[in-house]
């Protein structure tokens, strides 16, 4: 097993950030996995206290080794899942909200919308929430 010897700043800043702020539950268990590993508690042991899986601990130190504290302690961002519809799409869905309703109805309802909506190109799969959500962000009431 790699031994993890912090130094003594390095130390300071990892008890100040156990004991002052707000922090994440994941972020304070990291920052206790480092420090009961500079102690050489055994990583059986450090699972028993935190009670944690043995890989997150090994990961943690792991990450530590390679990265820093930094990266040990915080997760990094992820980039989430890629925007479907384009701004073209965003305004034809707007300009259809904001037309005439169809005949039968007095206004137009999401379903609606949503019905009209797919019998165009490149919203086949286009959905009620995403209608809304559309409408939403440009500040559109239907009701």
């Amino acid at each position: 097993m790699l031994q993890i010897q912090l130094a003594d700043n390095e130390v300071n800043f990892l008890q100040d950030f156990v004991r002052k702020g707000r922090k994440s539950a994941r972020e304070l268990t990291r920052a206790r996995i480092l420090l009961l590993s500079n102690q050489q508690t055994e990583i059986t042991e450090i699972v028993k206290i935190l009670g944690i899986s043995r890989s997150t601990t090994l990961n943690i130190r792991k990450r530590y080794l390679d990265e820093g504290i930094p990266n040990a302690l915080f997760d990094k961002s992820r980039s989430g899942q890629p925007i479907k519809y384009t701004e073209k799409h965003v305004a034809e869905v707007i300009a259809l909200a904001c037309s005439s309703s169809p005949d039968g109805s007095k206004r137009w309802s999401l379903s609606l919308l949503t019905e009209e909506l797919r019998k165009k190109e490149g919203f086949e799969t286009i959905g009620k929430e995403s209608v809304r959500l559309i409408l939403k962000k440009a500040k559109l009431n239907l009701g």
